[in-house]
């Protein structure tokens, strides 16, 4: 029986240690971190012709994440699942073709035992050292072909390259320049009177006749001489500069022209996607649910949510108390917003109770995001707050699950990140804001004038 296990072990050393033909000492190694599979589950079909490994210590992560509803643990599983169907007959220790025939190969590293050892150097055994080890294991193996560690995490790149191995971030989804991001809206000075005349008089005007080049779908302008200003957005359909009025919607006036750009946006029945970008102290929540209120009557339920993002990265389950009360804190921010609304009129207008009887009656529904998963989003309006804190596949997961008669509304500030692996440049909401620019179903504004109040805006500007 002894026998029969050494020459077991002896098959398996040669199985895993056979090398690749040499036409693919040209292509590279690129070694995954949990942090990438979490924030993407097909980020292994991502690397064209070359190949990807991972370490044995990131699907022992990965099973930690497989229980729960949040983002995170459909990635896990989803993950799992699509390495079950990859490997069919093989083993993981194999190369194994990746799905299409321009991919690369694909392979567990087993082996972590390393001459230089991250776990020695850092003085710490932790799952970071043992992925890190199982990089330097590729570099060891093949020591003709450039092996690069990709990980979210900036710790673990920085640990990497003080390691000698080359480490880049996952760039899939990360948008290139943050600084010429779309902001929604723009300025054209020396429109001339006759022009912004006829817009007051007729509610629209030929684009032409402001600018020469054709704006895209929904943009906002702010068109003005030396004597006069009108707000305006293009409209595809029309080929036109319509005007934009400052109406108030259920109580809540926009203060300046962004906030009445954002308004019009929600409340423009044509456009069904939303995304309202800007610091604390904006306005963006509170104009999106009073736009949504004002439109009660067109959808059959309005949904204000967000994700849960726990202080400190820890999970919500150390909090006292049962689920509702976990999750309320992570709600309150939601409610503020509701009752700045309702406070506008006494306890006895009928304008306070049609608030209180719609959330009663669940026609106003305020929930973290895991909650909508499996409830159908038809004929509804859908506030998303919070959005920087979404990835790009999970802002995807959301809008196509939109049904007939649904407009989504996404706010957020995308340099406030509270999760760890996302940032101004790979969040969903930048991803969003980049990539359906130009859509007539679309439109997008930056508020930049805070009107929380002076001592909010003081530190927004000096802090």
């Amino acid at each position: 029986m002894a026998k029969k296990a050494v020459a077991v072990k002896k098959v398996l050393k040669k199985k895993v240690s056979k090398p690749l033909p040499k036409k693919q000492e040209n292509t590279k190694i690129f070694v995954l971190d949990t942090s990438v599979i979490l924030y993407d589950n097909n980020s292994i079909k991502n690397f064209a012709e070359h190949d990807v490994a991972i370490p044995i210590t990131v699907l022992e992560e990965l099973d930690n994440f497989k229980k729960g509803n949040d983002t995170i643990n459909f990635e896990a599983r989803q993950f799992i699942r699509f390495l079950d169907e990859l490997s069919g007959q093989f083993t993981l220790t194999d190369w194994i073709q990746i799905n299409g025939p321009t991919r690369g190969k694909f392979k567990v590293i087993m082996n972590e035992k390393t001459k230089i050892d991250a776990q020695v150097i850092f003085g710490e055994r932790k799952a970071d050292h043992r992925i890190l080890n199982g990089a330097i294991a590729m570099q060891e193996q093949y020591p003709n072909r450039t092996v690069i560690m990709v990980t979210k995490d900036v710790n673990l790149r920085l640990k990497a390259k003080s390691l000698g191995i080359h480490s880049e971030d996952y760039e899939t989804g990360k948008i290139k320049n943050i600084e010429t991001l779309h902001t929604g809206s723009s300025i054209i000075e020396k429109v001339k009177p006759s022009v912004i005349d006829e817009i007051y008089a007729r509610g629209f005007a030929s684009y032409d006749l402001a600018m020469k080049k054709k704006p895209i779908a929904n943009h906002f302008y702010i068109l003005k001489n030396s004597q006069n200003s009108v707000l305006t957005y293009y409209n595809a359909e029309t080929e036109s500069l319509e005007k934009v009025n400052k109406n108030s919607a259920y109580g809540i006036k926009p203060r300046n022209a962004e906030q009445a750009f954002a308004m019009h946006a929600v409340l423009n029945p044509q456009i069904k996607l939303v995304t309202i970008q800007g610091v604390a102290g904006t306005g963006k929540t509170l104009l999106a649910l009073a736009a949504a209120l004002e439109q009660k009557a067109n959808y059959r339920q309005i949904y204000l949510a967000r994700p849960i993002v726990p202080l400190g990265n820890r999970d919500i389950g150390f909090l006292p108390g049962d689920i509702k009360s976990k999750i309320n804190p992570y709600m309150e921010p939601l409610w503020d917003n509701l009752k700045l609304i309702q406070n506008q009129w006494k306890e006895t207008d009928k304008e306070f109770q049609k608030i209180t009887d719609m959330v009663n009656q669940e026609k106003l529904v305020v929930t973290p995001l895991a909650y909508i998963r499996g409830r159908s989003l038809s004929n509804i309006i859908f506030i998303i707050d919070e959005a920087q804190n979404l990835t790009p596949l999970e802002v995807k997961t959301i809008i196509t699950r939109a049904g007939e008669g649904t407009k989504i509304v996404f706010t957020g500030d995308i340099f406030q990140i509270d999760t760890p692996y996302l940032d101004s440049q790979s969040n969903g909401l930048s991803y969003l804001i980049d990539r359906v620019q130009n859509n007539p179903l679309y439109a997008h504004i930056t508020l930049e004038k805070g009107e929380r109040s002076e001592l909010a805006n003081l530190a927004n500007q000096l802090l």
